[in-house]
């Protein structure tokens, strides 16, 4: 009994202590995270708030505005049509939604659609906050970039010198401080390779339905987010960390198992149902890199 009544006591203490985690160099990929404790399967590692997020194109006006909640029926509508889920959602959104709304956005927006773009969207509200001083324009700078082909680049460099002549057009000068094709090309860079798509747990009949429509239209996530500490997670096909999306874009890093002090923490970064031929392609090809994980050396 004394022992036991210790153990919850230890569990107690750890749970109001601070996250058992730190960020270290790994022997071969780079920064990752490190337990400093041993962490039992279940327990909640961390959470965290996205750097800058945005509502899938096709649930632009189903899901929240601010924090990608799914929208459940009567919510609060902005003069411009988004939903927001709350007055607080409202008001953290203030700053960049009122830059947005002085300008036009239905080139850029065309734009995007034709070519079914997702990250643009994100480049373009981190510009409104960095307008508004909600976020600072190298706020992204300490993440990881991908790189990027040549075909890519002239892309890019097409968007950055649209999304400039919108601001300019709604008057907004200041963005010569820091909206240069360099800067662009640099979040998106970041965006392309540490963004996570966000897939929320389903309330309601409704929202199941609503996911269905989605993933028809080839866009099953309510949106897309950049974290800082979850961006610095490694992958494994066999990971022993996962992540949770609950009720809207705060994410959750919970141990899928038992973890020792010491031990690094590794996320899978896509479907782990593939085949190792089929997680190979995918790793390379959008995130490149050959995945050496005990489960694709054994070929499983």
């Amino acid at each position: 009994m004394f022992l036991r009544r210790r153990l919850l006591s230890t569990a107690a203490a750890a749970a109001r202590g601070p996250p058992p985690i730190r960020v270290d160099l790994t022997a071969s990929a780079g920064r990752g995270v490190f337990a400093t404790r041993p962490v039992p399967a279940g327990e909640l590692l961390h959470s965290a708030q996205p750097l800058v997020c945005h509502p899938s194109p096709s649930l632009l006006h189903e899901v929240c505005y601010s924090c990608l909640r799914r929208k459940p029926g009567e919510g609060r509508v902005s003069s411009g049509g988004y939903y927001f889920c709350s007055d607080a959602c409202r008001e953290h959104a203030k700053g960049f939604h009122d830059v947005e709304k002085n300008a036009d956005w239905t080139s850029f927006v065309d734009h995007c659609s034709s070519r079914g773009l997702k990250y643009p969207y994100m480049a373009k509200r981190l510009a409104c906050m960095v307008i508004s001083g909600a976020a600072n324009a190298d706020c992204l700078n300490i993440l990881q970039p991908a790189s990027l082909h040549q075909g890519t680049l002239i892309e890019m460099e097409e968007e950055f010198e649209l999304l400039e002549s919108i601001f300019r057009k709604a008057g907004f000068q200041e963005v010569t401080t820091f909206l240069t094709k360099e800067w662009y090309i640099n979040v998106l860079a970041r965006i392309r390779i540490n963004a996570f798509r966000i897939e929320l747990v389903a309330s309601s009949y409704e929202d199941l339905l609503s996911s269905a429509a989605a993933s028809v239209s080839c866009d099953a996530s309510v949106g897309n987010a950049v974290y800082m500490l979850p961006s610095f997670y490694n992958h494994d096909c066999d990971p022993n960390t996962h992540i949770v999306w609950l009720e809207n874009v705060d994410v959750k890093l919970k141990a899928l198992r038992d973890i020792e002090e010491g031990e690094e923490l590794r996320i899978c970064y896509i479907d782990t149902s593939m085949d190792v031929n089929a997680r190979q392609k995918i790793l390379a090809d959008g995130f490149g890199f050959e995945c050496h994980c005990l489960r694709c050396l054994s070929g499983d």
